[in-house]
């Protein structure tokens, strides 16, 4: 009887775990996990069984820049997801990138992929291969590249403009004090896409209309270069998650269902 009984509530947990919505989300450069911590506190429920993946060299994670690659990230991603399936991939930004390669490598575990001011690359491209083409970003003026410890900085003065103009004075003043530098080799690497794999994963875009990080016109233009089903317009920076955590957590909500 004792055995039937825990066979009856292993059946029930696994039960209640597929019922769950799964929403893993991935943070961009320049930020962590933590930066989402405001959309998390509207995210979790009961019904939800909430990621969000802290990649490494970001946060409080100390790997060597010297062993962090693109594909690094994307290993983090796959093993934070697990088994999970039905899943809604989260890509904020360089986090665009990411969740791409890893709906290439496992696309019948991923239920859509939700970009966030994020970059939707083609196959053969990286984040430094886009971003080359965007005249109006704020970043290329005011990046700091030093090659030889592999790492790229913002001028700090300038990193308010740039990523969060719209945020609390506060909340700009930490970020500006804090910001690590990033891992140059990352943003460098080209991602392999396939039209069987990655084409076929549905696709949600969240533009963030006065972003002076990934420009407006340029998110349009890889919209329009996408099969993307479905588009929001929320008019913040760089950082919706900052400004809006609501109405985008209501949004993330809304598409993972």
């Amino acid at each position: 009887m004792k055995n039937e009984n825990n066979n009856a509530q292993q059946e029930l947990n696994s039960t209640l775990s597929k019922s769950k919505n799964t929403i893993v989300i991935v943070h961009g450069a320049w930020s962590s996990a933590n930066d989402w911590h405001n959309v998390a506190g509207y995210l979790n429920a009961a019904d939800t069984n909430l990621i969000t993946v802290n990649l490494p060299g970001h946060g409080n994670d100390q790997t060597p820049v010297s062993n962090i690659s693109l594909q690094l990230y994307v290993y983090e991603v796959l093993k934070a997801i697990g088994n999970e399936t039905d899943v809604t991939l989260v890509g904020h930004s360089f986090g665009g990138i990411i969740v791409s390669e890893v709906a290439e490598l496992i696309p019948s575990q991923i239920k859509k992929l939700i970009y966030v001011a994020a970059f939707i690359p083609k196959n053969g491209d990286s984040l430094l291969s886009i971003a080359q083409t965007d005249s109006e970003s704020y970043v290329g003026r005011n990046l700091i590249v030093d090659e030889s410890a592999g790492l790229a900085s913002i001028v700090k003065e300038a990193i308010t403009e740039v990523f969060l103009a719209d945020a609390p004075k506060p909340v700009a003043d930490y970020v500006s004090n804090n910001l690590r530098p990033e891992p140059l080799a990352p943003l460098a690497t080209p991602v392999t896409l396939t039209d069987a794999n990655f084409g076929k994963v549905k696709k949600t875009y969240i533009y963030s209309q006065n972003d002076r990080t990934i420009s407006y016109s340029v998110q349009q233009t890889m919209v329009a270069d996408a099969e993307v089903l479905r588009t929001y317009l929320l008019p913040s920076s760089h950082t919706p998650f900052i400004v809006f955590p609501e109405i985008l957590s209501a949004i993330i909500k809304l598409e993972s269902n």
